[in-house]
């Protein structure tokens, strides 16, 4: 079953394909610009990988084949 609540990716998606600004006799309706939407995703993303046990980073040792492994 998929998920009710749209990703923010979805919703940007669907934001670019409609309109950015509508009014009519009721009032008018503008939504946020493409790169504001961007960054709120950037953000969200950013807080999501900060709050993983590796905070988004990868941790390895290097080890160059002619160190002096075992002999």
């Amino acid at each position: 079953m998929p998920d009710p609540t749209p990703s923010i990716t979805d919703a940007i998606r669907e934001n670019a394909l409609g309109l950015k600004k509508a009014s009519n006799d009721a009032g008018s309706v503008e939504q946020h610009s493409i790169p504001d939407q961007i960054a709120a995703e950037r953000f969200t993303a950013s807080k999501e990988a900060m709050s993983r046990r590796h905070r988004g980073l990868r941790i390895s040792r290097i080890v160059p084949p002619a160190a002096g492994g075992p002999a």
